[in-house]
């Protein structure tokens, strides 16, 4: 079997050696920040997908948390790039996460040393019923607000809040949650972005709705936008998650993915709806280098 490397702090480390103590502060605190990004085969190799706008949330999500990185957008992107063909894989997903490398017990960040491992792993679908569609319940769990912690960092910490939501969706027998936020509209799921289908107007939750700004989100909304869909970004109230014709999420790690259920209410036909499917296909096309002119930007092969 091929070794398998990690990317640690400027070098390659065997998977296996790439190790840090119990105590490290982002293991105890939730500390750290990262990124999800996915490389795919595509028509002229392997290319990774939104690379340099990955790299920029990475370095907002460490802004936002006073991170020194100590490293450049480039050094991270030529990282990425050296790692997954290090690795020598086609299709994967790649982690990028800084954290505290400190055993010192106390909130306290001052002085403490920052490290960044990057991972390049296979993944296939997130979602086993992906292709037929996925069940939901709203949970009783509110998103996190900007008041509370910033949700437009993607950090470790963060996603405490949505596994709370997850763990109750699972209890009840469905595939995820949806959150709503703490004024009662809808945020996003736990790890995804969602989208509303109404009248061939596509919906999605604002940028104030308290979501992540995800970039597989924007991928959507200039993919519907290409081919004449309407897209409106608001505040979205509980009620229309039951009234609305379709409905999917979005996501790095969920890609496109309809959701046919929520709250045992079914949506549509109870399957993937005609505008899910032309996201999906055009999504699914413009990562692979499929798609017409006007998005070949969006991959970097490597």
């Amino acid at each position: 079997m091929a070794k398998e490397y990690f990317w640690l702090d400027g070098k390659f480390v065997e998977s296996s050696k790439a190790t840090v103590p119990i105590l490290t502060h982002s293991l105890q605190y939730g500390s750290g920040i990262f990124e999800g990004i996915r490389a795919y085969k595509a028509k002229e190799g392997t290319a990774i997908f939104r690379l340099e706008d990955h790299v920029k949330r990475f370095f907002s999500s460490a802004a936002i948390y006073s991170m020194d990185l100590q490293y450049t957008k480039e050094d991270i992107t030529n990282a990425i790039i050296s790692l997954v063909r290090k690795n020598k894989m086609g299709s994967c997903y790649i982690r990028p996460f800084a954290f505290y490398n400190d055993q010192r017990i106390g909130l306290s960040v001052k002085d403490k040393k920052i490290s960044i491992a990057i991972a390049a792993v296979n993944l296939g679908s997130y979602f086993k019923n992906k292709s037929s569609g996925i069940s939901c319940i709203v949970s009783s769990w509110r998103r996190i607000s900007s008041s509370i912690l910033p949700p437009m960092a993607k950090a470790s910490g963060n996603y405490i809040n949505s596994i709370l939501a997850s763990s109750e969706a699972a209890a009840a027998g469905a595939d995820e949650a949806i959150m709503l936020n703490t004024a009662g509209h809808v945020a996003e799921g736990p790890g995804e972005n969602i989208f509303l289908v109404e009248n061939n107007v596509v919906i999605t939750p604002s940028k104030s709705s308290d979501i992540l700004i995800g970039i597989t989100r924007d991928s959507v909304i200039k993919l519907a936008e290409a081919v004449g869909l309407e897209v409106e970004e608001r505040d979205v109230n509980r009620e229309e998650l039951y009234t609305c014709s379709e409905a999917f999420f979005s996501g790095t790690a969920a890609e496109i993915t309809p959701i046919t259920s929520i709250d045992f209410r079914k949506i549509g036909k109870g399957s993937a709806g005609p505008i899910t499917k032309t996201i999906a296909e055009d999504y699914s096309a413009a990562t692979t280098g499929m798609l017409n002119e006007g998005f070949e930007d969006w991959l970097t092969y490597i």
